[in-house]
């Protein structure tokens, strides 16, 4: 029995609940996306964090990018900003790779992702200038109504 079941195992009698749950991980790095058939035979799910597998993918911090990326994108050094739009040649060939070798292990194994790229997620430095941006449509979409 694993530490995680024996613990989850304990709770549920010392509060005499029942739940049922599965043990998975995040997979952030390439490492553990090239390795993923290891982590498969003690993991039933992966969630690939496409943040930190780009940051660690092309050696960027998301928070220093800012400063450079605009001229990257304008001297067609990178066609897009890949913290926005996946990174299929790189970040995604990982994911692929990671859910291909995981599933030869476990085939049952369940694989989503999350990052900005699967739903909503930014840095710490970026909450200010989202609130910002998230008040500014909030204000526009009222802006609109009061037309109409």
């Amino acid at each position: 029995m694993s530490t995680v079941d024996r613990v989850a195992k304990e709770v549920m009698e010392q509060y005499g609940v029942e739940i049922e749950y599965k043990v998975g991980t995040m997979i952030e790095l390439p490492r553990a996306a090239l390795t993923s058939d290891e982590i498969a035979k003690y993991a039933e799910f992966f969630s690939f964090g496409t943040n930190d597998l780009t940051q660690t993918t092309f050696g960027f911090s998301r928070d220093d990018v800012a400063k450079f990326l605009n001229l990257y994108i304008e001297k067609g050094i990178l066609p897009y900003d890949p913290f926005q739009s996946l990174d299929i040649v790189g970040v995604g060939e990982l994911v692929r790779i990671g859910t291909e070798r995981g599933k030869k292990v476990r085939p049952d194994l369940e694989v989503g992702i999350c990052g900005e790229h699967g739903g909503v997620s930014c840095s710490p430095y970026r909450v200010p200038v989202a609130r910002l941006a998230a008040a500014k449509a909030v204000v526009e979409e009222e802006s609109k109504s009061d037309i109409h």
